[in-house]
């Protein structure tokens, strides 16, 4: 029946997968091509969204500024404004990058580049005791951490799998992409008339692919030490259907983009939401100085010395100045600020001062709290490209810090490396919890990240600072 049904040609004929498979499956420049691919997804995300950030950030500003022009200064507008609208908007700003990064993974997955990468990256895992089954779920785990674990469940053997768990979270999930952004946005800045001091054009996307690339490399690595302690065994064999091309169906794309949209807002409004509220309490608490003034009572007496000066900049300065100082003295007499000022001297060597630490402290539930934590911290909310945003309060903070206006650039790689590596959420241990039936996983990877986290931010900061003192 299949020979009279079925007519095979002498020879093999050569179809257009059969010569896009020999260029993007060669150990050489199917390699280069994923580079450039990765390369083109990361520039992307900074040149596409920022019209859509700025409406956001617009939006936001503009809901701050009628909460405090409707209710008086006290606790319940400070809540609104600094914990609610600019702690959950500092973060939402960053939506319209999500969704450009998934749509592009959905555009690989579905055209059916995504098993290309995962035989192309066989090879190397095989060197780490893995396979490419393992590469899928660390792939999956560019996306979030939490379905690249679920997904470890196609791995027959334990130890395999296992290792998979352990290492899949140093992949960068897209909870780290706003706080790299905002980080490259501040301190990697495109060169321009508001920014003549700034880098070329390619410098934001290769810094953003830079820390991706960090988890594709430590994660095998890690893979390979607990395949050779830990976890030995032999390497499993890997055996891949490798799909026809075909082009995206956009249906798919709009929904795999609206879902992490949406799973991104959702966990805004929840997990994050009452991150910020408890930050923001720590930071507004004790909110009188020692002589029992209500601080907001000072800065809003500063405030009508700024209006009273009217056209005399020396006065409206020093004036400006007063705020600052009081401003700075309620954060550090806050609850949050003494435990940050107590802990500075193991973020001295990373770069950091007390603010910068404490933000990365409390950013242990979820990521992105960092964001909105670090515009509470400097009183400044905004997002945006501005210089009267957040970008540019970083800057002068970070200038007068410990490190110094010198290193702004290695402190902020610092930061950077350090949330590429570290376990910073709950919900990604909760998952291993559940997947290894036990807690003494789960209190492994965190502990094991954590101190890679620290060793690779310090690394970065004091070999930064070297060739900064070098470059003169």
């Amino acid at each position: 029946a299949v020979a009279a049904a079925v007519a095979r040609p002498a020879v093999r004929p050569v179809t257009w997968t059969d010569r896009l498979d020999a260029v993007l499956t060669h150990r050489v420049w199917g390699t280069l091509a994923f580079l450039a691919v990765m390369f083109l997804v990361f520039q992307s995300i900074f040149t596409w969204a920022k019209p859509l950030m700025d409406g956001i950030t617009e939006g936001r500003d503009w809901a701050v500024k009628a909460v405090e022009g409707a209710m008086e200064p006290g606790p319940l507008r400070g809540l609104l404004a600094d914990g609610v609208i600019k702690g959950v908007g500092g973060v939402v700003v960053f939506l319209p990058q999500i969704l450009i990064l998934f749509a592009f993974i959905a555009v690989l997955e579905d055209c059916g580049y995504m098993a290309r990468a995962a035989f192309l990256m066989d090879r190397l895992m095989s060197r780490c005791g893995l396979s490419g089954k393992s590469f899928i779920p660390m792939l999956s785990s560019v996306a979030c951490a939490i379905p690249g674990i679920m997904s470890t469940r196609v791995i027959e053997n334990y130890r395999d799998r296992l290792t998979t768990i352990l290492v899949a979270p140093l992949m960068s999930c897209s909870a780290r992409l706003p706080v790299y952004v905002l980080l490259i946005a501040a301190f990697l800045p495109v060169k321009s008339e508001e920014n003549p001091d700034g880098f070329a054009w390619w410098v934001p996307g290769l810094t953003l692919f830079a820390m991706y690339l960090i988890g594709f490399v430590a994660a095998p690595v890690v893979a390979l030490l607990l395949k050779r302690t830990l976890l030995r065994g032999a390497t499993p064999v890997f055996v891949l259907e490798l799909p026809a091309y075909k082009r995206p169906t956009p249906r798919a794309v709009l929904r795999r983009m609206l879902e992490a949209g949406w799973a991104f807002v959702r966990r805004a409004g929840t997990v994050i939401l009452a991150a910020m509220i408890l930050i923001w309490a720590l930071l507004y608490f004790p909110s009188t100085d020692a002589a029992g003034v209500p601080y907001e009572d000072r800065l809003k007496a500063i405030e009508g010395k700024v209006e009273a000066a009217g056209n005399d900049e020396e006065a409206k300065a020093a004036t400006e100045k007063e705020a600052h100082a009081v401003a700075g003295e309620w954060k550090r007499k806050s609850y949050l600020g003494r435990v940050g000022v107590a802990l500075e001297p193991a973020f001295a060597p990373l770069g950091w001062d007390w603010k910068i630490g404490m933000a990365a402290v409390a950013s242990f539930p979820a990521r992105e709290v960092v964001v909105g934590m670090l515009g509470m911290i400097y009183d400044a909310g905004e997002a945006g490209a501005d210089d009267a945003g957040l970008h540019d309060s970083l800057r002068k903070e970070w200038a007068a810090g410990p490190a110094g206006a010198k290193y702004l650039v290695p402190s902020a790689l610092s930061l950077m490396v350090f949330f590429a590596l570290c376990m910073q959420c709950v919900s990604t241990l909760a998952i291993m919890r559940r997947e290894t039936r036990s807690w003494r996983w789960p209190a492994f990877a965190f502990t094991y990240m954590t101190a890679l986290a620290y060793a690779g931010a310090l690394v970065t900061f004091q070999v930064g600072k070297l060739i900064v003192d070098a470059a003169g």
